[in-house]
């Protein structure tokens, strides 16, 4: 049986910290910042982040360099067998092209997985990639895996602001003035390769009704319903919003009891383009080995 290695990077939302807990690598995403270069859990916290975004920074995302990836692999090679690597969806980042990329000149060795996931969801992907090769499968097995599972999860994200996607061109000083007026919290939504708008709600309360009722039915419609085994993971993101997720987390827990619900700040590259204050729910099928 060949050793696997795990890779992913920071969109997954894995801290440097947690990828030693997981047994899993994260390659740190990079920013640019004023035209400075910063690393998400390196020389970038949260925090940081934050404040950088609230005082008008200009604040641009970038994608790991061929370099810092193939350092990372080729350190990983002396000791691994393979390598899987899980980077953010292809649909939000040319991360994931240029690692196929790259991979193309490591004779199979290393299997980058185009499963189409960010955030809560692609570090799922990264912990069954994990138990995969626990279960002896080699990296093209895992990949294979992955990428035809990659339609069993859904994420849906409120925003509390329109100001970033304004800054940002995703939609029209027009709109966003229209929309900023009406006090709409956009309900945005992810489904395989693209970020797109599903609903518009009047109050933080009807969004995160309307997010639960989403979910609700992509179980009942996509996931074979609500089963008594729970074979359905539920995951909570926010953007510097914790003490929101946390209430959040109760309101589900009402309509989902006995689930268990994972929470984890969302991607920054994600966050750069939403602001603070969004709060996401999503979840994955759990996969049967």
């Amino acid at each position: 049986m060949s050793s696997v290695a795990i890779v992913t990077d920071s969109n997954s939302g894995i801290t440097q910290a947690g990828s030693k807990e997981l047994g899993v690598h994260v390659l740190p995403m990079p920013f640019m910042i004023n035209e400075e270069t910063f690393y998400e859990d390196i020389d970038l916290t949260q925090e940081e982040f934050y404040e950088k975004l609230s005082s008008g920074a200009n604040i641009g995302t970038s994608q790991p360099s061929p370099e810092s990836v193939m350092k990372l692999w080729d350190s990983l090679l002396k000791d691994y067998d393979e390598i899987v690597h899980i980077p953010m969806s292809s649909g939000l980042s040319g991360s994931c092209q240029s690692a196929m990329l790259l991979a193309e000149e490591y004779g199979g060795r290393v299997q980058v997985v185009n499963n189409q996931r960010i955030s809560v969801t692609q570090r799922q992907s990264c912990l069954d990639a994990k138990l995969l090769a626990e279960k002896g499968m080699n990296a093209k097995e895992i990949r294979e895996f992955l990428e035809a599972d990659k339609f069993n999860s859904s994420i849906y994200i409120m925003l509390d602001t329109l100001y970033y996607l304004k800054k940002g061109g995703r939609i029209t000083p027009a709109a966003a003035a229209i929309g900023t007026m009406l006090r709409l919290k956009p309900v945005l939504q992810i489904q395989g390769d693209k970020l797109d708008a599903f609903a518009k709600a009047r109050t933080t309360n009807q969004g995160k009704s309307i997010m639960i009722n989403a979910m609700k039915n992509d179980i009942e419609t996509r996931f074979g319903g609500m089963t008594e085994d729970k074979h359905i993971w539920l995951q909570i993101a926010h953007t510097a919003n914790l003490e929101a997720a946390l209430a959040y987390k109760e309101e589900i827990l009402a309509q989902f009891p006995g689930y268990d619900i994972h929470i984890d700040a969302l991607s920054l590259s994600v966050a750069c383009h939403i602001g603070p204050g969004a709060l996401a729910f999503a979840c994955c099928r759990k996969i049967e080995v």
